[in-house]
């Protein structure tokens, strides 16, 4: 079978937007995926595993979306370059993921163990708006890693609250953007 643990991953995020993360089982994401019950532990050795390795695939993506970043400096303006960054860090499915990843002591744990190292979106953040200081769009006197930070933690709060809806969500990164800048 081409392609299983994509597979399983995207049957995995179906199960999640549906059920919760109480529904996210072996079965129900095999049985979502249309493949062998113990396809799953085939590739994965066991559900914690499962769910750490989509979640880091899933943050994997938002890096790739957020890697051009860096070079946008001096392009458009900072606050919309910046919110759009935000904006991208909670993703279509983040809050979903992020239930299903606290949920899991073991997978939290396995995560927070991976971020620990390197938080890619914080040091692109981080890069872009070094790269705005340097070209005097930012006042030299900006604490970029710090403002990076800012924004990923907010963002992270609002994917592990979650009750907040996305267009709301959105239009409070907007205004977090504007405050911090």
């Amino acid at each position: 079978m081409p392609n299983v643990k994509e597979r399983l991953f995207e049957a995995a995020e179906r199960v999640l937007e549906r059920e919760g993360p109480a529904g996210l089982t072996n079965r129900a994401v095999t049985e979502e995926a249309g493949c062998a019950k113990g396809l799953l532990y085939s590739h994965f050795t066991d559900l914690d595993d499962f769910v750490t390795q989509l979640v880091l695939t899933r943050f994997h993506r938002v890096a790739e979306d957020l890697a051009p970043l860096p070079a946008r400096a001096g392009t458009g303006e900072v606050v919309a370059n910046l919110t759009h960054a935000a904006r991208t860090l909670l993703g279509s499915n983040g809050p979903a993921l992020t239930v299903a990843a606290l949920s899991r002591p073991a997978v939290a744990t396995r995560i927070r163990a991976h971020w620990s190292a390197d938080n890619p979106a914080e040091r692109l953040i981080a890069d872009y708006l070094a790269a705005e200081q340097r070209l005097g769009r930012l006042p030299a006197t900006t604490d970029c890693p710090v403002l990076a930070l800012a924004v990923v933690a907010t963002t992270h709060h609002l994917l592990m609250t979650a009750t907040t809806p996305v267009p709301t969500q959105h239009a409070l990164l907007a205004r977090l953007v504007t405050a911090l800048l």
